[in-house]
């Protein structure tokens, strides 16, 4: 292989490097290069607060686009963000959260890379019969379809995210996100729950359940670049 092979990474804050700051909140793309060979590079685009609205608006996908070439991945997952009233984020899950999804696609293709649709994953959110409740509405299956009617690869991250949770059960699932005792960390004095954004642990589940995927569809040569 005459080069490295780069992943680059479009998504919101469940996938995105944090800050010092912020630990130990961990976004899954930060441990994705860890199921790697060292002839695979991950260029994590994902930011905290983006839909894929907000992204493209602030220049980013145009920075992904000087930077992406033949052969190269875009892993794109939005939703989280997309869902949220606010007009600069705010996207519609048949109509523009498609068209906004779609305009990722059209870069990598233009540049020779690999578009590959992502969709969201659950909120640790259960009911009382141990099921993961759906916080997404409709941004999931607009994902699967839009991946269909453009050919796109596709990891269902909402189900497997699904399964992960509910196999692991309420309790112990907490491990997964950034539950925090009063004096744990010195970022968070006074302790959180939040059931949205990863421990360290949780984001290398989640990057576990990415490369699974990645394996399933047998995207090479990537996947054979997987350790």
């Amino acid at each position: 292989m005459s080069r490295n092979i780069t992943i680059f990474i479009a998504g919101d804050s469940t996938a995105a490097t944090k800050q010092p700051d912020k630990k130990p909140e961990t976004g899954w793309g930060e441990r994705l290069p860890d199921f790697f060979t060292d002839q695979v590079e991950v260029d994590n685009r994902a930011i905290n607060g983006r839909s894929s609205k907000s992204f493209i608006n602030e220049g980013r996908l145009q920075q992904v686009a000087e930077a992406i070439r033949e052969g190269d991945y875009l892993f794109v997952q939005f939703g989280h963000n997309d869902e949220k009233p606010n007009e600069d984020l705010h996207t519609e899950p048949d109509t523009t959260y498609k068209s906004y999804l779609t305009q990722y696609i059209e870069v990598a293709r233009k540049a020779g890379a690999y578009p590959v649709l992502l969709n969201s994953i659950h909120r640790r959110a259960f009911d009382e019969e141990g099921r993961i409740k759906d916080s997404h509405g409709s941004y999931p299956p607009a994902v699967r379809e839009l991946a269909a009617e453009l050919s796109v690869p596709f990891i269902d991250m909402t189900e497997r995210s699904r399964g992960l949770l509910e196999k692991t059960g309420a309790e112990p699932s907490k491990d997964f996100f950034l539950w925090l005792k009063p004096g744990e960390t010195p970022n968070y004095p006074n302790g959180l729950e939040d059931n949205t954004h990863f421990s360290e642990q949780g984001a290398k589940e989640m990057a576990r359940l990415v490369v699974e995927g990645i394996k399933e569809l047998q995207l090479q040569p990537l996947a054979s670049l997987v350790k």
